[in-house]
């Protein structure tokens, strides 16, 4: 079981080692506003980030066997040493997805845990492993655990009915998140994802505004390639080839697929640009002293930065968010009453167009982190061509940074 981990981790590591592709503000995309040293989630203080990445096998899907093209990604509010709940909030965009532990979350107002993200039929054992990693750490919270765990379905890569996430690749998630800069593309929970027809997976920003920081971390599976929008720009009707494709040479496989890789520069169908299959998953952290109710509408501000991007909900999109405040520690356990510190109202606007922009470019990074994968039945699919996206800017009066 150990050689079985330590192979499933070294993928994470040649993740982590092949991450040298340009995210949005290297090549200055005008999305707006000012971005934290990292530009991601974990630019608010104490937030660190895990991921195990699974990937394994090629060819034909046999269930149980693979391809495997999944894993998981938690993230600790005050990192993984300290269990002080923190006040949160989550809205649902569209609900044909899964987020567990929203019931309490909405009655208490805490978010008592780490969050975890994976595909769609692994979030039971991702919450099981949640509860066990807090038993074993004595961070089990007063009455029980109900760990917030959220999904995106990756079954066109991966063997998704093969669950193969297991206990011990939660464990080491959790055990191996960090602070600093955060995996973007093919990685954690995002390894087998697709977004706006491209590659798509985790992607992280953040804004600073007023004295405060917000990151957002994505889990983007969502929305149709005509629909794509960057700062503006209609890229998804700039790039409409470089779709979902075949990479068999057996003429039998990849019967779900539109068309064989071989064609993958030519002419698309209607039906293929408007595909807009899947879901999006969204955490949103900030260091600003907001209760609940005012987290709830920080959180309800990411659906402006997906349709910003060209998101619209679809029926069969699970679109959910969540949002949590680090600030007013040592809150949920008082046995009494607790002073603690609120931002006006007043002051909100600013954190939701942070929310939006960092929203935004999350969805951006993430596709501009993934690499092109092939996975089950040979099903490939491309990531988002850097020359090409500075052709389409430069087309609409918007070049990008050399």
């Amino acid at each position: 079981m150990y050689f079985r981990l330590s192979l499933y981790l070294l993928f994470g590591a040649v993740s982590a080692f092949a991450q040298a592709k340009p995210r949005a503000r290297d090549l200055s995309i005008p999305l707006g506003g000012t971005a934290g040293p990292l530009d991601a989630i974990t630019d608010v203080a104490g937030v660190e980030v895990g991921f195990t990445t699974l990937i394994s096998g090629t060819g034909r899907l046999v269930v149980g066997t693979g391809p495997v093209r999944t894993g998981v990604t938690v993230i600790h509010p005050r990192g993984k040493n300290n269990s002080d709940p923190v006040f949160g909030a989550w809205f649902t965009l569209n609900g044909n997805g899964e987020m567990t532990g929203t019931t309490w979350l909405q009655e208490g107002g805490f978010l008592e845990g780490p969050v975890g993200i994976t595909n769609t039929h692994s979030v039971g054992v991702v919450r099981d492993a949640i509860i066990d990693w807090q038993i074993r750490h004595k961070m089990l919270p007063p009455g029980g655990s109900l760990p917030v765990v959220a999904e995106t379905y990756d079954g066109g890569l991966n063997d998704i009915d093969g669950l193969h996430v297991r206990p011990e690749h939660v464990l080491a998630a959790l055990d191996g998140a960090k602070p600093g800069p955060v995996l973007e593309g093919n990685v954690g929970g995002g390894t087998g994802m697709v977004c706006h027809g491209f590659k798509g997976g985790t992607g992280t920003s953040s804004r600073v505004v007023g004295g405060y920081t917000v990151g957002v971390l994505v889990q983007c599976n969502c929305c149709a390639r005509r629909d794509l929008s960057i700062a503006g720009v209609p890229v998804g009707l700039e790039i409409t080839d470089l779709l979902a494709c075949s990479a068999s040479g057996d003429p039998t496989a990849g019967r779900g697929n539109a068309r064989r890789c071989a064609e993958a520069q030519s002419p698309p169908r209607d039906d293929e640009l408007d595909k807009a299959d899947g879901s999006i998953i969204i955490i949103i952290a900030t260091d600003a002293p907001l209760l609940p109710s005012q987290l709830k509408r920080v959180a309800t501000r990411a659906s402006l930065g997906v349709g910003r991007m060209g998101g619209r909900g679809e029926n069969g999109s699970g679109d959910i968010f969540l949002a949590f405040s680090t600030a007013n520690p040592n809150t949920a356990y008082a046995r009494d009453t607790s002073r603690i510190v609120i931002l006006s109202n007043e002051r909100n606007s600013a954190l939701f167009a942070a929310t939006v922009q960092a929203t935004e470019e999350a969805i951006v990074n993430a596709m501009l982190g993934a690499e092109t994968m092939t996975g089950a039945n040979d099903r490939r699919v491309y990531a988002l061509p850097v020359d090409r996206l500075r052709l389409a800017m430069a087309k609409y009066g918007r070049p990008l940074k050399p």
